[in-house]
C-alpha cells in the first residue's frame, strides 16, 4: 500500500491573505525541564484545511457537525488549467466520485461552482489556499457551501497522476468552529482494481 501525502507543512505553509500565519514557541525543554513541550498558534484556514459550511453561512454546520464519512473514501484527480467553468467540469462530474480534488492552477468559476452544486460531488479539493477568485471569494463559496459541498483547500498534488485513489483528509474535532487544519493523505489503490463511484 503506498500512501502520498498531499499536506502542506504547517508552520511554513501557504497563508491567506491577511491571516495570520502560524508559530510554535517552545515552553519546556529537556536541557531546563527534563521534557520538551509546545504551544502553537495557527488560523484554522493555515495550510491544507477544511472550510465547514459556518466559514460563509450563519447557520451552516461547524466542523463537528460534519460526517466523519465525507473526509474518507474513493476520490477522483482531475488535472485542469486556468478557469474552470461549466462546460469543463461537465465531463469529469460525468464520471467522478464523491470527493474530487481539482490538480493544477486553476480557479473554480460561478457557473462551475453551480454545476458541482448541483451534482453527487460532496467534497472538491483546490491546491490554492481558497476555492474561489482571491480577490471575490464569496460567491464560490457560498454556492459550494449552501449546498453541503465541503471544501479542502491547499492540497499539493504536484507528484500526484490523475486518477482515482482513496483520501484520508479528517480535520481536528474542533467544536463551534468554521474550519479546521487536516493532515490529508491518498492512498494507491491495488493494481487493477477500479473504485466503484
Amino acid at each position: 500500500m503506498k500512501i502520498i501525502d498531499i499536506s502542506q507543512e504547517v508552520f511554513s505553509g501557504r497563508v491567506y491573505p491577511g491571516d495570520r500565519s502560524p508559530s510554535r514557541k517552545q515552553v519546556k525543554t529537556i536541557a531546563r525541564d527534563h521534557y520538551n513541550l509546545s504551544d502553537i498558534h495557527l488560523c484554522v484556514h493555515n495550510g491544507t484545511h477544511i472550510d465547514a459550511p459556518r466559514h460563509f453561512l450563519a447557520a451552516g454546520q461547524t466542523v463537528d457537525q460534519l460526517p466523519l464519512e465525507l473526509f474518507y473514501g474513493t476520490c477522483t484527480v482531475a488535472q485542469f488549467s486556468g478557469m474552470i467553468n461549466e462546460r469543463s467540469i461537465t465531463p469529469v462530474l460525468a464520471v467522478c466520485h464523491e470527493r474530487l480534488l481539482l490538480q493544477g492552477d486553476c480557479e473554480i468559476s460561478d457557473g462551475a461552482a453551480q454545476a458541482l452544486a448541483d451534482s453527487q460531488v460532496k467534497l472538491v479539493g483546490v491546491e490554492s489556499q481558497s476555492v474561489g477568485n482571491p480577490d471575490a471569494p464569496l460567491s464560490v463559496h457560498l454556492t459550494l457551501l449552501a449546498a453541503d459541498v465541503i471544501l479542502l483547500e491547499g492540497l499539493r498534488l504536484s507528484d500526484v497522476a490523475p486518477g482515482e485513489y482513496m483520501l484520508a483528509a479528517f480535520p481536528l474535532k474542533l467544536a463551534d468552529t468554521e474550519g479546521s487544519p487536516v493532515r490529508a493523505v491518498l492512498i494507491e489503490l491495488p493494481e487493477g482494481r477500479c473504485a466503484t463511484k
